[in-house]
């Protein structure tokens, strides 16, 4: 394959492969981005997009799309579930801008995702394929040579498996990795704003901690509703983002929470639920002309709400590692997994220790309670600059 006939195969049509083509597009590169589904998929939950993300999102010209369907949230308050007593109160807003440069959103997941479709679209770089699952590839000399599940062939300089948290390639790369249960599940679900009682801040991301569940609800659609999540110590064998829960049995998960909390929790009906899985390190994301990205490569737990961030992050250094060395693919894809490894696992990292302080009991959590409640807000938030103030 010639350098004039340079393109990238990309599986996986969700946030982090429409990303990965966007990325790609901005240094003049063609891809093709293949989904395994007929339609390109629009399920998912509220997200938060902390500036680490919105920065991207400005580079990849897609925030003015998704900023009109946005809520830019004020503070971020944090109470303890059993008593209703709010512990902190930390600042988002203007502050949050002012420090990084980029606003801190909250959305729901396909509105993002409509909005890096819609771009995608737009790009004459980029083309957009359905009905497609990429199941094995082949390194040749000038390229590499990728084989669907209905026998196709798709030929490229290289391919960005981008095909989520159950990769069909991470095998390829990285035999014998295999997402393990984290022993919790996510309820969510989209309830309208005027069912927030009076005495939350509706302008908020709030964040309820007890043993064994943590409740976070926050704006979505423009402030018009709110998108509410329950994540309990529990498991399940369902796979997938949108099995059926029953408000029974959310309703229990919460039983021992404040009232005011309680009650928004009633007044949801549509639940559904997913199993969060956590994966060790792999040994690595790169094979010949192939390397894995977003959740085939560093699956994240939500609690620090990065996992959709960590996949733009390593859209735009991918791009930008290709772009330099589109001569030696190999030496490219090298180049973003030496980038991006200390990077991910640091977040994943954090995101497990953070996911250990939300369900702490007993006196574990009444020391969490009092440092939270004296520590100085501004300086807490300080303490995120690592996170949020990634540029590559």
């Amino acid at each position: 394959m010639s350098a004039n006939d340079f393109r990238v195969a990309i599986a996986g049509g969700g946030i982090g492969g429409m990303a990965t083509a966007l990325a790609l597009a901005c240094h003049g590169i063609a891809s093709e981005v293949y989904e395994r589904r007929d339609a390109f998929p629009e399920e998912g939950a509220g997200i938060q997009i902390g500036p680490n993300g919105t920065r991207i999102l400005q580079r990849l010209g897609v925030a003015e799309f998704l900023q009109a369907h946005a809520a830019t949230p004020d503070v971020l308050s944090v109470r303890d579930g059993k008593t209703g007593r709010e512990l902190t109160r930390l600042p988002l807003g203007s502050w949050i801008a002012e420090r990084h440069g980029a606003p801190y959103w909250t959305a729901h997941r396909r509105d993002l995702h409509v909005a890096l479709r819609a771009r995608a679209e737009a790009n004459p770089l980029i083309d957009l394929r359905t009905g497609i699952e990429i199941a094995s590839f082949v390194t040749e000399p000038d390229g590499i040579t990728a084989t669907g599940t209905r026998g196709e062939t798709l030929k490229a300089s290289a391919l960005v498996c981008a095909d989520g948290l159950w990769s069909n390639l991470r095998n390829k790369i990285a035999p014998g990795a295999t997402p393990q249960p984290a022993g919790k599940v996510a309820y969510r679900c989209v309830i309208p704003a005027g069912d927030l009682a009076p005495e939350f801040t509706p302008n908020a991301v709030h964040i309820w901690l007890a043993p064994g569940a943590h409740v976070v609800h926050y704006p979505v659609n423009a402030g018009r509703d709110i998108a509410l999540v329950v994540i309990a110590d529990d498991t399940m064998r369902e796979r997938g983002w949108d099995t059926s829960a029953s408000a029974a049995t959310v309703r229990e998960k919460v039983r021992d929470y404040a009232p005011p909390l309680q009650a928004l929790v009633a007044a949801a009906n549509d639940w559904r639920c997913w199993s969060l899985y956590r994966m060790p390190p792999l040994e690595r994301w790169s094979n010949g002309r192939a390397t894995l990205l977003g959740d085939a490569a560093h699956p994240v737990l939500p609690f620090l709400a990065q996992g959709a961030v960590l996949a733009l992050e390593d859209a735009i250094t991918l791009a930008a590692a290709l772009a330099d060395r589109r001569s030696d693919v190999e030496a490219s894809l090298r180049n973003y997994e030496q980038a991006r490894r200390p990077r991910a696992r640091r977040v994943v990292e954090a995101s497990q220790r953070n996911g250990r302080i939300y369900h702490m009991a007993g006196a574990a959590a009444l020391a969490r309670n009092t440092t939270m409640r004296l520590a100085p807000p501004a300086r807490v938030m300080a303490g995120f600059d690592w996170l949020y103030g990634w540029r590559l």
